[in-house]
């Protein structure tokens, strides 16, 4: 896409300049069917009389800075006072109308930057250059004369604010404007505040949970225990009298009860008689499926990559090793459960809630209440996390539904415990890897085989005609190493279980695995780990050898420490940014396990506010810790077990290490996501220092499941 491309011009609207950008159209886009716009086409930004810069962002805030990064890249190329730029969500109806012109509004993959910033830039410049041209036309002089900066255009000696100009600029076009390039960034890479913290903080701020419209209820759902199950039958006569209750509304292998207030579904709900019927997942169990995908290691699977010739490397290799490892099924177990609000009339459906892409509400929502998707408004709200699992909007489509069959605004909520055990889980992998190395200790053949759930299978099956998921195979397809003879490969084993787009997807688990068998690789040569990786990363691998470098300084490798504690390390490039990590950890020698401190060296190529991204790689190992020590589902008789945060915990305030964040930016045209790659690296750094300490390796999670103890 060329990032200097409008289509679109502007148009005045209350005394204010919105400048409007139109996109190629991506999809299916509906006309106005007639409808008066009166000349706003679509609003990038809005410049009001008193200076105010509104700029609309397509991404979903959930704690990842969008709300504060995408408007400082619009805001950049404007030169627009940051003290005086404000956000807010963009609408996903009134993209649709105008053939997607926001483009891309799915948040995930760590690519909201990545994929923005070149029109998001080019909204900015247009913008910029519109309002000199009205500066300069008053002033009847070259535009090429004045400058813009601060809200202001200046010429001579004389100013004028952005906010009197913005009338008359509206009414000016211009073609192509050249976009700054970073070293004429002066907001872009500066720390900044977030424009959602005074919010959150005041209590002011909306997520989905807070919603409230005039003639609300509440519904509280209950989904089969086996997830695929259907609704046998259910009897509403035993909880219809109860005070409050209004309806049972039976769904896609759930029911919900609406309420008044929400307490009386959730304890109606309870109460209701219903029988399930299982189906085709009943009597099944994690440990059985674990035996399953043990015995699949021993296949031959789908080959993902291959070079050179493994056979003859580990016919005439000095000697091999090998090892095996799994990871479990994960929630998401975002702090803010499932819910969403939808009022749904004959003309109009209207959908609030927290969701990671509301095109997506609005063609589930549309498809749900059987209207025209021009007819469903999405209100985005904040969201209480998402990590992949509010980009599917099942949870939407049932709100809709319950609010169809009541005929008021309906708030439904999935309980912590229908958030545990009907969600969509990250999934179960078994790994096998085996190493081949020369007289010299040095690795000649690499082989590795994983089998592992396809999410695509249900998505696009089309993507996985040739046997291989690619986000299954993700940190093992490519691997940073020069080994001469690789072979990877790969078998998809799915089960009743429903899985879906996990943190960081397959370089969760994948990147756990791989990273420790590397480890196990460098003992078995007797070489350092950091120094036996860096022999293995070619000099093509420029950032990624620099990183090394930095997080070796940073971190303090090699040097003393306290008895009991160990350091471990781990490398990984994901999502277009490459974060190495490296942490220290102490183990009791009954086998208690303390990660003290995680330091973290980061090539994304650039920054937009260096706060976020800091932040973002905390969170990464804030979230993959939780994780590499408890995380894990078990099911019995087709059921998941654990239902709340008692068995499923998550990661405690003093259980938390000293994070330290170093970047290594490499520049250039890199541009690489922060939402996700500081996550990988974190499980097998922890568990290689488990190594350093105790002697024994980790190869399957969590942590909280083996014994550590040492001598």
């Amino acid at each position: 896409m060329n990032r200097r491309r409008f289509l679109k011009a502007t148009a005045t609207s209350a005394g204010g300049l919105m400048v409007a950008f139109h996109l190629p159209a991506l999809g299916n886009a509906r006309p106005f069917d007639g409808v008066d716009l009166a000349g706003e086409i679509n609003a990038w930004l809005v410049i009001d009389p008193d200076d105010t810069v509104t700029i609309r962002v397509a991404q979903s805030e959930m704690g990842e800075g969008v709300f504060t990064s995408l408007p400082m890249i619009v805001a950049d190329e404007l030169g627009a006072d940051w003290s005086k730029v404000r956000a807010e969500y963009a609408d996903a109806n009134r993209s649709l109308r105008e053939d997607r012109v926001y483009d891309r509004m799915a948040t995930g993959g760590s690519n909201a930057i990545r994929h923005s910033r070149p029109y998001l830039q080019a909204a900015g410049a247009n913008a910029r250059e519109r309002l000199v041209r009205a500066a300069a036309n008053r002033w009847g002089v070259d535009p090429g004369d004045c400058t813009a900066a601060d809200s202001r255009v200046s010429h001579a000696g004389k100013e004028l604010r952005y906010g009197e100009l913005a009338a008359e600029a509206a009414a000016i076009e211009v073609g192509d404007v050249a976009i700054k390039t970073p070293d004429r960034f002066t907001l872009i890479g500066t720390p900044q505040r977030r424009l959602d913290a005074p919010a959150k903080v005041d209590g002011s701020a909306v997520f989905g949970m807070d919603v409230r419209v005039p003639d609300m209820v509440y519904a509280a759902v209950a989904h089969c225990p086996v997830m695929g199950g259907k609704v046998r039958s259910f009897d509403f006569a035993k909880i219809a009298d109860r005070a409050g209750v209004l309806q049972a509304v039976e769904l896609d292998g759930a029911v919900a009860v609406v309420a008044e207030h929400y307490w009386q579904a959730r304890t109606a709900l309870d109460a209701l008689p219903v029988e399930w019927d299982r189906g085709v997942g009943a009597g099944t169990s994690s440990a059985e499926w674990e035996r399953e995908f043990d015995a699949a290691l021993d296949g031959d699977g789908a080959v993902a990559h291959e070079q050179g010739d493994t056979g003859a490397a580990f016919a005439d290799a000095a000697s091999t090793i090998e090892a095996d490892y799994s990871a479990p099924y994960l929630a998401h177990a975002c702090m803010e459960p499932l819910n969403c609000t939808a009022h749904v009339q004959e003309d109009r459906v209207d959908v609030w809630t927290g969701a990671q892409n509301p095109e997506s509400v609005l063609a589930v929502g549309a498809e749900a209440a059987g209207v025209e998707p021009q007819n469903v408004y999405p209100h985005t709200c904040f969201l209480g996390g998402g990590f992949g699992r509010r980009s599917n909007p099942d949870f939407v489509r049932e709100a809709v539904l319950a609010a169809k069959a009541v005929g008021r605004p309906v708030q439904l909520i999935w309980s912590r415990e229908e958030d545990t055990r009907g969600g969509r889980y990250r999934p179960m992998t078994a790994l096998r890897f085996k190493a081949a190395f020369d007289q010299d200790q040095k690795p000649v053949g690499w082989s590795n085989h994983s089998v592992t759930h396809s999410i695509l299978a249900g998505l696009r099956p089309e993507m996985v005609a040739s046997g291989v998921d690619r986000t299954s195979v993700e940190g093992l397809e490519e691997i940073p190493y020069a080994i001469p003879n690789q072979r990877v490969t790969h078998t998809i084993r799915n089960t009743h279980l429903s899985t879906w787009f996990w943190r960081s997807v397959g370089n969760s688990q994948n990147p756990f695995a791989r990273e420790c068998f590397v480890d196990e690789m460098a003992a078995h040569a007797g070489v350092d780990p950091l120094a036996f990786r860096r022999a293995l990363i070619g000099e093509e691998h420029a950032d990624m050898r620099n990183v090394l470098a930095v997080l070796e300084e940073q971190s303090g490798w090699g040097g003393a420490l306290p008895a009991g504690t160990g350091r471990g390390m781990a490398i990984h490039e994901s999502f277009g940014s490459i974060v190495g990590q490296v942490a220290e950890v102490s183990v009791s020698q009954a086998g208690a396990v303390k990660v003290e401190r995680v330091v973290s060296a980061v090539d994304c190529g650039h920054l937009v506010n260096p706060l976020s991204a800091e932040a973002q790689i905390e969170s990464c190992i804030v979230y993959g810790l939780t994780a590499a020590l408890y995380g894990k589902l078990t099911v019995e008789d087709g059921a998941v077990v654990e239902s709340n945060f008692h068995d499923y915990p998550m990661l405690h305030m003093a259980d938390t290490p000293k994070m330290e964040t170093h970047f290594a930016l490499s520049g250039g045209d890199k541009w690489g996501g922060i939402g996700e790659p500081g996550l990988p690296p974190l499980a097998p750094a922890v568990c290689n220092a488990i190594f350093a300490v105790s002697g024994k390796r980790v190869r399957s999670l969590p942590l909280s499941e083996h014994d550590l103890s040492w001598s």
